[in-house]
């Protein structure tokens, strides 16, 4: 296997464990959905824990690089950009797709906080906590810190909504929710 097809299993497999969840999804599943032999998926990852591993950091990388990038593109100052946040989160919950975020189904399937696959989902987290601390910063927010770790709390709560009860628009009521706190944080 060439090194962009390991590249090419783990895009696939992303897709498969993001569909299907990760202890719902076998080796020999990813076998046939993927198009690579097993002898060839164990040549690049011993372990099926070491695959999961590889399509989290690529769904980290991808996912914080659109997010960032869909915000800046929908706001200019760092308060802005913050209920921009809202915005491009309710774009994605409308993705045909959508089925919430892998690293919240990460955490949830391997519990044991000290698992690598836990840790690397919670990893996800932090950076979007830092990066949401570093806007609330900007902004020039009192106590940016906790203003940061509400607004991620209402990410977070939107993109569960937003998958298991189906109705509403978590991610406008979210935005409507941080609006509140960014302007008693500002005052």
């Amino acid at each position: 296997m060439r090194p962009n097809k390991r590249d090419e299993l783990v895009r696939k497999a992303l897709q498969v464990f993001y569909r299907d969840g990760f202890h719902a999804t076998g080796m020999d599943r990813l076998v046939v959905e993927t198009g690579v032999s097993k002898t060839s998926m164990y040549k690049h990852f011993r372990t099926k824990e070491e695959l999961i591993l590889a399509v989290l950091r690529l769904r980290d990388e991808n996912f914080r690089n659109w997010f960032v990038r869909r915000i800046e593109e929908l706001a200019d100052t760092p308060a802005d950009q913050l209920l921009a946040a809202f915005d491009a989160l309710g774009e994605w919950f409308r993705e045909d797709n959508f089925r919430g975020c892998m690293f919240i189904k990460a955490g949830a399937e391997y519990q044991d906080p000290d698992h690598p696959i836990h840790v690397q989902a919670g990893e996800h987290k932090r950076l979007l906590l830092e990066y949401f601390t570093d806007l609330c910063r900007k902004a020039g927010a009192q106590g940016p810190d906790k203003l940061a770790c509400q607004l991620l709390l209402l990410k977070e709560g939107a993109i569960v909504t937003a998958v298991l009860l189906r109705n509403g628009d978590p991610a406008r009521d979210a935005k409507e929710a941080a609006a509140v706190l960014l302007k008693n944080a500002l005052a």
